[in-house]
């Protein structure tokens, strides 16, 4: 079933959101982060710091929703944009690495303010709780009939195998210590491979997936039957 378009009033709360992310994003860039106030970032665009805070509860969570841009809508639109058939596991894989990795306008001033910052590192963390719910809504379709747990179950899993993956790709190889003592200011070099850390941290939900969507692999006999003549 086609999702109806949203109507005027949602469509001018998201306009208002977009304004307000973008504007904490540029000032940041051009600024600092610290040096941004959240009254600066309502003027720049265009609307009271009250209605700023009906949108985002810090400027950090408005930085990192530019930084993201509706990441975890596009995560569950690639996953229904896979072909017919495909493996659902390895749709939700490929679509994680794939909106993970399309690093944007501003990939490098963007990655410098994720990690020198801590409060900024803990926010974009915290923003891949939101992969739940859209992605909730996909699998529950691609499941149909299934426990009405298991969709949710699946989807929450992803976003914990997602937080793991980055927290290790911010946590520089061969130390344990807090991110935020190392290097200068706080500075933290991302280590390995994200599409490899992610595909890692995502695999041992693939049983899962496959289990709930009745997918087996072919057997080696179905793969390549054993030549019976003598």
């Amino acid at each position: 079933m086609a999702t109806p378009p949203p109507g005027l009033r949602e469509r001018k709360k998201q306009a208002t959101r977009e304004a307000l992310r973008e504007a904490a994003l540029r000032l940041a860039i051009e600024r600092g982060p610290d040096r941004v106030r959240i009254e600066e970032i309502a003027e720049a665009a265009g609307v009271s710091p009250r209605t700023y805070n009906n949108y985002f509860a810090s400027r950090e969570q408005a930085i990192v929703a530019a930084i993201t841009a509706d990441r975890q809508t596009r995560i569950a639109e690639a996953v229904a944009a896979r072909p017919a058939g495909t493996r659902l596991a390895d749709a939700v894989t490929e679509a994680v690495v794939e909106q993970y990795t399309d690093t944007g306008e501003h990939a490098q001033e963007t990655l410098l303010l994720i990690t020198a910052k801590t409060a900024l590192r803990d926010a974009f963390l915290d923003a891949t709780a939101d992969i739940e719910q859209p992605l909730t809504a996909i699998i529950a379709e691609r499941l149909d009939g299934a426990d009405p747990h298991t969709a949710p179950v699946l989807a929450a899993s992803v976003a914990a195998a997602v937080r793991i993956a980055l927290q290790g790709w911010l946590q520089p190889s061969g130390t344990t210590a807090n991110v935020s003592e190392v290097g200068a200011a706080g500075l933290v070099v991302p280590s390995g491979s994200l599409p490899d850390l992610l595909r890692a941290t995502l695999a041992p939900l693939s049983p899962a997936f496959d289990a709930a969507e009745g997918f087996q692999e072919p057997s080696a006999e179905t793969v390549a039957p054993s030549d019976q003549s003598n």
